[in-house]
């Protein structure tokens, strides 16, 4: 992490990259605790691409009404190529002095951080993250807002397709998201049952799940849910179904969740974690201290530097996929 000098009058906020279920919470945290503590908030409307555009609007309190509930981002939030670039880093950071923005507070996932860090290491402009991703794949804090509505979402779906598998004695392939990360895929896998589940971390043979979708059949056993994480693109379920279909006979139905995920209303969890690590950005910021993402470790509060963040690989438990894999059996 780093320190700074500078008093700390108005702060930006933005979201940016995919959107996530608690990120208004985070917003109104962010804003009501600046606005207490007698600062100015603006907010950047369509992530770094709003500062490329110059697309700002003052935040009040007013602003912050009934917006804890909603999914999605009242900031709007997207993804911007050009910012790898260090010109438009510089039209970026010309833009926030030009608005005599102080400080900023940057709600997203790794890649929202990374363009944050950059800010501050080639600019020095003081910035502290929230992680707002529904993949829980940023290292240094235990959950990230979102992840815990998208299991939920995920979970409901599931709940209900089993209904639909066990009336027609059927074999499921719930596709959920996931292309680098597997935690939704495991934490769904466990709390719907699922007798298989496909991870990037934990790559399993087709025929080890085949062989235990049989084991249940010997059992009696006439329906079977599997979850797999998306991967490199949407549609790997397809790809699945096609190779047990070649390898064993089994028809394999196929649900794909999409971006159902990302949106909806935020669960309580999410909206507590949101409101806590919103809150913590700003006083963090008023305490000089920037560069940092804040996380959530043994329930507590942290600062965790973007160095980290980004360059560090956050593992998922495998103790998950071998529960799951036991109680299915």
């Amino acid at each position: 992490m780093a320190q700074f000098s500078k008093e700390i009058k108005k702060i930006a906020v933005y979201t940016s990259g995919g959107d996530a279920p608690g990120m208004n919470a985070a917003i109104r945290a962010a804003v009501r605790v600046a606005i207490s503590s007698q600062l100015e908030v603006v907010g950047v409307i369509g992530g770094y691409s709003g500062f490329l555009e110059k697309q700002i609007q003052t935040l009040s309190l007013r602003d912050m009404a009934n917006i804890i509930q909603r999914g999605g981002t009242i900031l709007k939030t997207g993804r911007c190529p050009e910012f790898l670039k260090q010109e438009y880093r510089e039209k970026a950071a010309d833009f926030i002095q030009a608005e005599k923005i102080d400080g900023m507070i940057c709600i997203g996932g790794d890649g929202s951080f990374t363009g944050a860090h950059m800010l501050w290491d080639e600019f020095k402009i003081p910035i502290v993250g929230v992680p707002g991703t529904i993949d829980n794949d940023i290292w240094g804090s235990e959950n990230t807002i979102g992840f815990d509505t998208a299991v939920n979402t995920a979970l409901e779906a599931i709940d209900k397709i089993r209904d639909t598998a066990a009336s027609h004695d059927r074999l499921f392939i719930v596709e959920v998201m996931g292309r680098n990360s597997g935690f939704i895929a495991a934490y769904v896998g466990l709390a719907g049952g699922a007798e298989g589940i496909f991870v990037p971390e934990n790559p399993i043979s087709v025929e080890k799940v085949i062989e235990k979708i049989k084991s249940g059949l010997s059992r009696g056993k006439k329906s079977s849910i599997l979850v797999a994480a998306e991967g490199q693109k949407p549609g790997r379920a397809y790809d699945l179904a096609e190779q047990i279909r070649k390898k064993s006979g089994f028809d394999a139905k196929v649900c794909i969740l999409g971006h159902q995920q990302r949106g909806g209303s935020p669960t309580a969890s999410d909206r507590i974690l949101a409101s806590r690590l919103g809150a913590a950005a700003v006083t963090t910021l008023l305490e000089n201290e920037c560069d940092v993402m804040m996380g959530v470790q043994s329930s507590r509060v942290v600062r965790v530097p973007f160095s980290d963040a980004v360059s560090k690989e956050k593992e998922l438990d495998k103790e998950y996929l071998k529960l799951a894999s036991l109680l299915s059996t």
